[in-house]
């Protein structure tokens, strides 16, 4: 059984150990200080004896050690060293956790049903459906007094019998190895997590964001050393923001506001613009017609367009069909439209058309469309359409 220092001291960083096993990619030790994932906990990376601690699992009783390589043959004992500024940020942010959890039972009696620490933000799911935007302000502010009280977190072993005489915030299934973290008078947990020796170590809890999972609350948040990378990072984001829209800080909303609107009506009036066009573009091809098979060719027009001014030609030539085809990025799209007075089908005449240039495509009798590969010119495929017709 390898003994685990880091629950006789969580701040242990350096440590010597025997090998008393190793596989071909993990080896188990006499004793560690490397956390293994667990209890919504990721575990600690590092190095023994100078290869990469990549990670770390509990797995048939035994506390496994994934290598980036192999140790050398016949090594019998290994320097371990912890990745210091990982640990201590779980370390705040499980017990961060803790407070958090606690705070919201403490206030409105919301459970804490589950736990996950990533690696920018933290969350814990909440056994309810709703909560507002005050509870929310109230059980981060009790946290962050809690934090301020400087409170000791003590740990402690007991027994299934012992374990009678703790008002646990969570129930717990262990009936032996139980290892329960303690706010004297705030928090009583079971849990086999690493903490700080104090609240105040914490630093700093900031609820970011809540959203719905099924019949839970979901609350991200960060603590410590978080809640500074997080807060310089919506500074850079604030900053930029005040000079793109170049306006100060307290009116970025309307700003931002303003801008969008402003987009929104040149959207409609370009819209507008685009569709005069079209109207103007489908009388210069019925004018250029010679006959009631109104064609054209286009580079880098959408299907959408096409489809718009075949629409366009066709709604008042009812005895018209309009063709017509655009090269977009080496592939040939496409449109065939007819007035109400044609009865040659339209989805017809795509169909018998693009299979010479290996096409898919669909649409109706009135107006139908396709693409494929350039294997013909655009007034090739035109040609075949016109003849298909004829």
């Amino acid at each position: 059984m390898t003994k685990k220092l880091y629950y006789e001291n969580p701040y242990i960083q350096t440590f010597s150990a025997q090998v008393i096993k190793q596989d071909h990619d993990y080896v188990v030790l006499s004793e560690t200080a490397f956390y293994p994932t667990g209890g919504g906990q990721p575990h600690d990376t590092g190095t023994l004896s100078g290869i990469d601690v990549i990670n770390v699992e509990t797995i048939d009783g035994e506390v496994r050690h994934f290598l980036a390589k192999p140790l050398p043959e016949n090594t019998e004992v290994v320097e371990g060293t912890i990745d210091w500024d990982r640990r201590f940020d779980h370390m705040q942010q499980h017990a961060g956790q803790h407070i958090l959890s606690a705070a919201f039972e403490s206030l409105f009696g919301f459970q804490t049903v589950s736990f996950h620490l990533g690696k920018v933000s933290a969350t814990i799911d909440l056994d309810t459906t709703v909560v507002t935007a005050e509870q929310l302000k109230d059980a981060e502010k009790l946290a962050n007094q809690i934090i301020l009280e400087n409170r000791p977190i003590d740990t402690k072993w007991v027994t299934l019998e012992e374990l009678a005489q703790y008002k646990l915030r969570k129930a717990t299934t262990l009936t032996e190895d139980i290892r329960l973290v303690l706010i004297p008078d705030f928090d009583y947990n079971a849990c086999g997590g690493t903490h700080p020796k104090e609240t105040g170590q914490v630093g700093l809890i900031k609820i970011l964001q809540t959203e719905k999972q099924k019949r839970h609350i979901r609350v991200e948040f960060v603590c410590g050393e978080r809640v500074l990378t997080h807060l310089h990072r919506k500074q850079q984001v604030l900053l930029n923001l005040i000079s793109t829209l170049n306006a100060p800080e307290e009116k970025l909303v309307e700003a931002a506001k303003s801008s969008l609107d402003n987009g929104k009506a040149s959207e409609k009036q370009i819209a507008d613009l685009k569709d005069t066009l079209i109207h103007y573009e489908a009388r210069e091809l019925l004018s250029r017609a010679e006959t009631s098979i109104v064609t054209d060719t286009f580079q880098n027009r959408s299907i959408q367009e096409l489809q718009k001014l075949a629409k366009t030609v066709v709604a008042d030539a009812l005895d018209t069909i309009c063709i017509l085809v655009s090269e977009n990025e080496h592939k040939l799209q496409i449109v065939a439209a007819k007035g109400d007075m044609v009865e040659k089908s339209m989805k017809e005449l795509i169909t018998n058309v693009l299979p010479s240039i290996n096409g898919k495509g669909g649409g109706n009798e009135k107006m139908a469309q396709g693409g494929g590969e350039n294997t013909l010119s655009s007034e090739q495929l035109i040609e075949k359409a016109i003849f298909y017709i004829q």
